[in-house]
């Protein structure tokens, strides 16, 4: 039975996330080296608009774990408070606060009190853009001017050079935008940024390396052929990966006049193993099927030029974040969901398998083909 839901993340790998995200790496990396899915990094790094959590530290000036069993052990043997204090050195203050908020004299256990005291460094302070209302004004109205933060931090400095209760740093003002949960800034603000990002990256993040929105002598649709944007002869096709659990994915090929549907199994997801399974397929097709593909500028598809060569098909790429100039895949995707849902290990199903569900699918009548099938479309275009 294929798996359903996303597997969880450790504490440990959580570790290792923010490592490998402070250290440049992307999203896709950070999964492929946990062996996550990469919606599942994506929402832990979003939770905290990709900024690093603070290590939790113990103060100095705080009771540590063998100072709360002494207050413990103290209680127990019927110690005054004052004894207790001198046998820690710690103010008889700071032990009465600590028994009396957990649990009193009678109830004190020192494991519960350690666990209380670490999930309370844990809660995010207020930030001084939540507490300052006029100071939180200011910012969020020059952010609105479309002012960066490393401009308003600095012209604050400039213009209320005496108050530091109305200066603040710009890496403050990012936290508090990217970091929701600190509930001081719109997120909608966001979009005055000229970055665009909805998270923050690490200072050494680089596209080095990474081909994605970089396709190596990429064609742009705007170069596509009319025949192939009117729909007006067969042979044009756009194509992408459907994404399941474990890193696992099938590649969709759907033809733009009938809707007809390709699934191909992949061994994995680089670029010479993708070009290499859709050549193989493609090159069984008629010359009459075979003219253009369409695809997305995910690095799967950099190897675009030797399955060019190897098929004679022209490949063009869509603009980056523009899913919808291949709505037509796009829509098939979501079919395929009625089969392959959310989280299925999609390494489970065989080329056989697969050419069974894309049967379903070609056999189903659609709506946009005034009912028919894209079976019976694509035998009337062949004949």
């Amino acid at each position: 039975m294929a798996q359903r839901g996303r597997p969880g993340i450790s504490p440990r790998e959580k570790v290792e996330l923010w490592k490998r995200w402070k250290e440049g790496e992307s999203l896709s990396d950070i999964a492929r080296a946990l062996k996550k899915y990469a919606g599942s990094i994506y929402g832990v790094l979003r939770l905290r608009g990709g900024i690093v959590p603070t290590a939790r530290r113990r103060s100095r000036l705080g009771l540590t774990l063998e100072d709360r069993e002494e207050i413990s052990r103290g209680l127990a043997a019927g110690l005054s408070i004052r004894t207790i204090a001198s046998r820690i050195e710690k103010a008889p203050s700071t032990v009465s606060r600590e028994i009396s908020r957990n649990g009193g004299v009678v109830r004190y256990r020192a494991g519960y009190a350690e666990e209380k005291a670490w999930d309370r460094a844990r809660r995010l302070k207020k930030c001084r853009l939540a507490t300052n209302g006029r100071l939180r004004t200011i910012v969020a109205s020059k952010l609105k001017m479309e002012w960066s933060p490393q401009q308003i931090a600095g012209w604050l400095k400039t213009q209320f050079p005496k108050n530091p209760d109305l200066q603040i740093s710009h890496e403050t003002i990012y936290r508090t935008l990217f970091v929701q949960a600190r509930g001081a800034l719109k997120r909608e603000l966001i979009a005055h940024l000229r970055s665009g990002r909805t998270m923050r990256h690490a200072r050494t993040a680089t596209r080095k390396g990474q081909t994605r929105y970089q396709i190596v002598d990429a064609v742009s649709i705007r170069e596509r052929p009319a025949m192939a944007e009117d729909r007006s002869v067969p042979g044009h096709w756009e194509g992408d990966l459907l994404c399941g659990a474990r890193n696992t994915h099938i590649a969709t090929l759907v033809e733009r006049k009938s809707r007809f549907t390709i699934l191909i199994k992949l061994p994995g997801k680089d670029a010479r193993t993708v070009a290499q399974a859709l050549s193989k397929h493609i090159g069984k097709l008629p010359a009459a099927l075979r003219r253009s593909l369409t695809l997305d500028r995910g690095p799967e598809f950099a190897a675009h030029k030797s399955f060019s060569i190897a098929t004679d098909v022209a490949v063009y790429f869509c603009d980056p974040r523009s899913p919808w100039q291949r709505g037509t895949n796009e829509n098939t995707n979501r079919l395929l969901r009625q089969y392959f849902p959310d989280g299925t290990d999609l390494s489970e199903f065989s080329q056989t398998h697969l050419d069974h569900i894309a049967l379903r699918l070609n056999q189903r009548p659609r709506k946009t083909l005034q009912y028919r099938t894209p079976a019976s479309i694509l035998d009337a275009l062949l004949r």
